[in-house]
């Protein structure tokens, strides 16, 4: 049972659809009690809520824009409230906007960068005084922060490039208390931002060694196997779930 995540309470950020629900349901079925944050998708997020409950688990939604700090914050005190305490964070809430960039507008840029590195930031934060030694901090990146063999992603992979740092300097600032940070790096997987049919797809799959996308649930087992005990000497450091891509 090296992989149980029972009695483990877990908040998982922009969980309504897409990975986030993917990862909230696997941790679910590992036995924990899991807290979603949504932005929009409200009837999405409280069937995500609802199915973690038909699971047997404790599952509540949180309205949370991750562009917010106080937001962000609120979100991790009231998973907290609500589940009892938090053993397990995973920043999924994302976006992308592609784009070269000089034609991006401020308005993008800021959003790339709100959500995708301050937003981290600020959930982290206030998680770190709510999770007990031996917690988990699991960051999702992309594989394009290591290398980045597109057009028009230069601001999306710096986003994601900056939480290498963060994860490996907080797994050195946490070690001491048991808490492992890593990250799960995802390379083209089917969803709705990146749907396999979509343009540009065809030159993404001829990328990959496999030659075909990832599903969500390629992600989510990754999170799991981090969160769970097997995992307790695994820090500061990251899995490409990419098929290859950057091999």
């Amino acid at each position: 049972m090296s992989h149980s995540l029972s009695g483990k309470r877990a908040l998982v950020t922009g969980a309504s659809r897409g990975l986030g629900k993917a990862i909230a349901l696997t941790l679910a079925r590992a036995g924990a009690d899991v807290a979603i944050t949504w932005e929009k998708s409200a009837d999405k997020a409280l069937a995500v809520a609802e199915e973690i409950r038909t699971l047997g688990r404790n599952g509540i939604a949180i309205q949370a824009d991750s562009a917010n700090p106080q937001a962000a914050r609120s979100a991790v005190e009231q998973a907290v409230e609500q589940l009892g305490g938090l053993d397990i964070l995973v920043n999924n809430a994302g976006i992308a906007y592609n784009g070269q960039l000089e034609a991006m507008s401020q308005e993008e840029i800021d959003a790339l960068i709100n959500v995708n590195i301050r937003g981290v930031v600020f959930s982290t934060q206030a998680a770190l005084a709510h999770l007990p030694d031996g917690g988990r901090i699991i960051n999702i990146g992309s594989s394009l922060s290591d290398h980045v063999p597109l057009h028009n992603v230069s601001v999306y992979s710096m986003t994601k490039s900056a939480l290498n740092s963060l994860t490996r300097g907080l797994a050195r600032d946490l070690g001491p208390r048991g808490i492992t940070v890593n990250m799960v790096k995802p390379g083209s997987t089917d969803s709705d931002m990146n749907p396999a049919n979509g343009a540009g797809a065809e030159t993404q799959r001829q990328l990959t060694a496999l030659g075909h996308y990832g599903e969500a649930q390629d992600i989510a087992e990754a999170v799991a196997f981090l969160a769970s005990p097997a995992a307790k000497h695994i820090t500061g450091t990251d899995i490409l779930v990419d098929g290859g891509t950057n091999a």
